[in-house]
């Protein structure tokens, strides 16, 4: 089988339970030969290493090092989950400082050694404000840096299957949108379930309008759920999603999820957010989302949310006020 690109992939924090999930399903799904695992716990990250070996893949150039100028220089894509886990008790939110700190030290690394890459996801948490740091530290452009979303998507369509009893693959078109966090929209009117639209089943015999609003809310705390049952925050699912998504920005198959992306429409004004988003070969692309009056209000409430912490952000000193971006990063008008 051939291989999807010859690009170097380099993997940031791949001692993690996600970064070496990510290098071992590109290797499964023959992304490319050339892959980068890189992380700076280098006890951990030659374990595995000596693991991926282990597996014997064919034809695969696996390099190891915690040196970041060798991680970095030539890299063709980044898949980065190189920030501090979620651990119990905690929101996505409470990792803000100390993983903004390491964005804005990743985004430099890109400028500095591999300003030629060509798409880099974020997926360590609060990833709409880490892939924000990242971007304009990096300098890219916006099309360019993507964050990890789908997972509340995926969620979403697997307690709808749950609950109404039916294959996962009967639900169509999940989507939640806005923040990848507790101000998540969850939306329904995107949605079919066997066909039939979701709006006309809720409030109904099959969904009442109560259990719809818990299913929502089991959506929004599904990080917590898995920390409770496992113990430890998600990774199959997060890496599985990311290594999908930069496997389309290489021009592989469609990605069929949303994924957090960098939006200034108007309305809502520089902020990463998910919304209906394609990737490909030319990077990461968005429509504007419309949805009925209540998953409006949502998603605006989302956004709010987003900008609260952008703007705590800004007041950590970590970014530059929003009218100086343009100066850090050309790509920002």
């Amino acid at each position: 089988m051939e291989f999807l690109s010859n690009d170097k992939l380099l993997i940031v924090g791949a001692a993690g339970m996600i970064g070496s999930n990510m290098a071992q399903t590109a290797m499964m799904m023959r992304l490319t030969p050339n892959i980068t695992i890189y992380d700076p716990y280098a006890p951990a990250l030659e374990g595995v290493a000596e693991e991926l070996f282990a597996c014997a893949f064919e034809g695969v150039n696996l390099t190891f090092t915690s040196d970041v100028k060798t991680a970095f220089e030539g890299a063709g894509y980044i898949v980065s989950s190189g920030g501090a886990a979620r651990k119990a008790g905690m929101t996505r939110e409470d990792l803000l400082k100390g993983n903004a700190a390491i964005a804005e030290e990743f985004g430099k690394n890109v400028r500095k050694y591999c300003p030629d890459v060509k798409h880099v996801v974020v997926i360590f948490n609060p990833a709409d404000i880490t892939g924000l740091i990242t971007l304009l530290y990096s300098g890219l452009k916006p099309s360019q840096v993507s964050t990890l979303a789908a997972l509340d998507s995926t969620r979403l369509r697997y307690e709808l299957s749950k609950q109404l009893g039916v294959s996962p693959d009967k639900v169509v078109n999940a989507r939640t949108y806005g923040g990848h966090g507790e101000q998540m929209a969850v939306f329904a009117s995107t949605t079919t379930v066997d066909g039939r639209p979701l709006s006309d089943i809720i409030g109904t015999a099959e969904l009442p309008d109560g259990e719809w609003e818990a299913l929502k809310g089991r959506v929004i705390q599904g990080g917590k759920h898995i920390i409770e049952l496992r113990g430890r925050s998600s990774f199959q699912s997060p890496a599985y999603l990311s290594i999908e998504m930069i496997a389309a920005a290489m021009g592989g198959k469609p990605f069929r999820w949303p994924v957090g992306t960098y939006v200034d429409n108007g309305k809502y004004r520089h902020i990463m957010m998910a919304m209906e988003t394609t990737v490909d070969a030319t990077g990461t692309h968005y429509t504007c989302v419309k949805g009925n009056a209540e998953e409006q209000r949502e998603l605006d409430e989302s956004y709010r949310h987003l900008c609260e912490l952008r703007d705590e952000v800004i007041e950590m000193g970590v970014l530059p006020p929003i009218s100086e971006w343009h100066k850090l990063n050309p790509n920002i008008d």
